[in-house]
């Protein structure tokens, strides 16, 4: 796997020269949260950066505001240390760093299956290890060799996810527009961040046969960006009042069902059900052309 970053400007080095040292402080700062074992015996084995920083095709686009994310795949050694609750405080801390002026996208997997899908083909991992750049890598835990997927097998994969997942999305929206018109506002807002994440889902299971077990709809926002650039456009980021209803929905998985503090207009949640259906339309078009060029 590549190590060197010379492709990419000295700032971004520095950047992801933070970014590896607040990772592995948080990782510490979380292990007395793991069973006893794992406490003991925890690793990160890999930090590899992927996506459009790996490529050196990233956007810093002033007029529209899109910056690509640093899109980051950690491997630790057990599959308990995947759970996303021992990376909120990293997450946090990388978002909140003055010296870090991209967003960050963690893909947390232990690598008992990471090599398990890289056996059996998968798509995004195989890129990865391709395309990715090692960060940080623990001598004496190697990557499995990818298997090349039959393109039968491959084919009928992606229509098995586009035809099941993406409907799945799409029956939320007459639940949410009902508790919209009903001024049910935290229950409209959970409803549109169920129909965005299963929306990505839908994409990045199509594209790449791979989508993290996670709620985070930024995370998944990134990844998905990353595959298309025209998903850039659902999500207006220019104006800050824009990015605001976008993070009062991101929060609406938890916020919205168990905080008393959560609190959204039906004119927020019009504006997100309509971006919702852009997002909607641009990933069926996506994912049907991809399906008609395989």
């Amino acid at each position: 796997m590549k190590t060197s970053l010379d492709h990419l400007p000295v700032s971004k080095q520095l950047e992801l020269e933070r970014i590896v040292e607040i990772l592995f402080a948080e990782f510490e700062a979380a292990l007395p949260k793991a069973s006893s074992k794992v406490r003991k015996t925890g690793r990160i084995l890999k930090i590899i950066l992927f996506g459009s920083f790996a490529r050196g095709g990233w956007v810093d686009d002033r007029v529209s505001g899109y910056k690509s994310d640093y899109d980051l795949l950690i491997i630790v050694n057990a599959r308990d240390l995947a759970d996303p609750c021992h990376w909120e405080a990293a997450e946090d801390r990388l978002l909140f760093d003055p010296q870090i002026k991209h967003d960050v996208q963690l893909v947390i997997e232990p690598l008992e299956r990471v090599n398990d899908l890289l056996a059996k083909g998968q798509y995004f991992f195989t890129d990865i290890k391709k395309e990715g750049v090692a960060l940080y890598e623990r001598k004496g835990h190697k990557l499995a060799e990818p298997k090349s997927l039959d393109q039968a097998e491959h084919i009928r994969i992606s229509q098995k996810y586009f035809e099941t997942v993406l409907p799945y999305a799409q029956g939320f929206i007459k639940s949410a527009q009902l508790h919209i018109r009903e001024k049910d506002t935290n229950h409209a807002a959970f409803l549109l961040h169920q129909i965005t994440e299963h929306t990505y889902r839908a994409l990045l299971l199509t594209l790449t046969h791979y989508s993290p077990a996670i709620h985070n709809i930024r995370t998944l926002r990134g990844l998905a960006e990353d595959l298309d650039p025209r998903l850039i456009d659902a999500w207006p980021r220019y104006h800050r009042a824009d990015r605001r209803k976008f993070e009062l929905l991101r929060r609406a998985y938890v916020e919205a069902r168990y905080s008393e503090h959560y609190e959204i207009t039906v004119e927020e949640l019009e504006w997100l059900e309509a971006r919702v259906r852009v997002l909607q339309d641009v990933v069926e078009t996506v994912c049907k052309e991809r399906l008609d060029g395989i």
